[in-house]
């Protein structure tokens, strides 16, 4: 099961990168978590973990698996017969503006299960990480 959003954001791609990588502050411009508390100091790298506490979803542990600085980052968190991926992806815009891709992507035995059950939150939530982003971004 695959869950993505996209937006344009009239910032630039070093400023939205700031912004989502200090997930720590993620509560105050996404509905769609509430508190974050980062597994260990210092920026976000490859091997770095937070748990995530969102609206109508048990906390959840991330760790960070892939990431290009200034441009994307991918975490996993696992549960039982699910891995759930969220994927970051900043692409910088010959006008100066950044087109930012997220996704949570579902694979797993339950994987199915779990999507249509939670499918529409899951959806909503990643459209509300996009827009809270180009909010957040374009007011700074």
């Amino acid at each position: 099961m695959r869950f993505e959003a996209t937006t344009e954001i009239a910032a630039d791609a070093e400023q939205v990168w700031a912004v989502l990588v200090d997930v720590e502050r993620w509560p105050e411009w996404t509905a769609s978590v509430s508190r974050v508390e980062r597994g260990e100091p210092g920026p976000l790298a490859v091997g770095a973990t937070a748990t995530l506490t969102q609206p109508k979803l048990r906390p959840a542990v991330w760790r960070v698996t892939e990431l290009t600085e200034g441009r994307e980052f991918t975490w996993v968190s696992d549960t039982p017969g699910v891995r759930t991926r969220g994927e970051h992806r900043l692409l910088p815009q010959p006008d100066g503006r950044t087109r930012v891709e997220l996704a949570i992507v579902q694979s797993g035995l339950l994987a199915g299960l779990v999507g249509r059950l939670y499918g529409g939150l899951l959806r909503r939530y990643v459209g509300l990480e996009a827009e809270g982003l180009q909010r957040r971004c374009e007011r700074s």
